[in-house]
């Protein structure tokens, strides 16, 4: 499949489209993620007909490196182009921790071009940290040592459960990734969004909504609780994925996609 590219104010934004005249999902990564962290939920996905096209945030993956404005509602900008590029059907977004922020914002700001939202261990408002956790984050993502940092902490952190295959060679090809330059103080720029213009939000999204959580994730203090206070804000769903971390669509793809699939059939698309 051929890279795609969206042409943007200051920059570029990287694509895959699946192809085809199922519903249109677009899937958006986390912070220093690539767009290949659906690649065990696409083949399910594009099975059951739908639309898939999963991108790269600013700065990351293919998309161009510099850019002056990375917060979520840049990012969020970046979704409703790509909706508006693909023909401007409504479209299903799916994000993953950061960028589930940047999906609450689009499906507020065009609720006539966003069918729903598939959220996946959702960073999606603001939660307070004590000043010490903070600046141990602030310390890890330092450089020189903040790339490699943040690879081991992704490889060894945030699959407690169960372990994609292919951990060790995706970690490797994330490192590279973040090691081109530019892509790692892009990394650090989004990485200390407070999120808190979705959060203010959430009680306006107005469509289905589908918040999906492993009950084993680090990165949340009580992941379990989080999920359930989302679905609730926002009148969804929750779907706890059992010992699964912070990537349930790698760890327990067979679990995540029908979920996923249920929602866009339920929807009548």
């Amino acid at each position: 499949m051929a890279t795609e590219l969206l042409d943007r104010p200051g920059g570029r934004i990287s694509f895959d489209d699946a192809g085809g005249d199922g519903a249109v999902v677009i899937a958006a990564p986390g912070m220093g993620d690539t767009r290949r962290v659906y690649r065990h939920l696409s083949p399910a996905l594009t099975a059951a007909g739908l639309r898939l096209v999963t991108m790269d945030l600013r700065g990351m993956g293919e998309s161009s490196v510099r850019w002056d404005d990375l917060s979520d509602a840049a990012i969020a900008s970046d979704l409703l182009a790509l909706i508006d590029r693909l023909g401007g059907e409504p479209a299903f977004l799916i994000g993953n921790s950061l960028s589930c922020a940047s999906c609450v914002i689009a499906a507020t700001e065009a609720p006539d071009r966003v069918a729903g939202l598939v959220l996946i261990a959702p960073f999606a408002r603001a939660i307070p940290l004590k000043w010490w956790q903070t600046a141990a984050f602030r310390a890890l993502l330092m450089p020189p040592w903040g790339r490699s940092a943040w690879v081991s902490y992704y490889r060894r952190n945030l699959y407690p459960g169960p372990k994609p295959p292919d951990l060790d060679a995706y970690a490797q090809a994330l490192s590279e990734n973040l090691s081109e330059p530019g892509r790692f103080p892009a990394f650090r720029g989004m990485a200390f969004n407070s999120h808190a213009e979705s959060g203010d939000r959430l009680s306006r999204v107005t469509q289905p909504v589908l918040v999906i959580m492993g009950t084993a994730d680090p990165d949340f203090p009580d992941p379990v609780a989080e999920a359930n206070h989302l679905a609730r804000v926002m009148n969804g769903e929750a779907l706890l994925v059992e010992g699964s971390g912070h990537y349930p669509q790698v760890d327990n793809p067979e679990k995540v996609a029908p979920a996923i699939i249920d929602l866009v059939r339920r929807t009548g698309r």
